[in-house]
């Protein structure tokens, strides 16, 4: 379970990226992480490439999903 909640994880601002979600307090989107994941790339592999994003933001970001992809079943 994540200590993180979802503002501190990701956070979408017409003003960044014209509103694409992206992790809090970086310009980094979202989906820059799943084609990392998509491509076969790990978490360290993706987070070299973007280092203003914290672990502890991708984490939070999976478990959040996972979660909520559980209980939608």
């Amino acid at each position: 379970m994540t200590s993180l909640t979802i503002p501190e994880i990701f956070q979408s601002d017409p003003e960044i990226l014209g509103g694409t979600p992206v992790f809090t307090g970086t310009r980094v989107p979202i989906q820059n992480l799943l084609d990392h994941i998509e491509a076969g790339d790990s978490i360290d592999q993706f987070l070299a490439g973007f280092p203003s994003v914290r672990r502890e933001q991708v984490i939070a970001f999976l478990e959040t999903a996972k979660e909520r992809l559980l209980a939608s079943t």
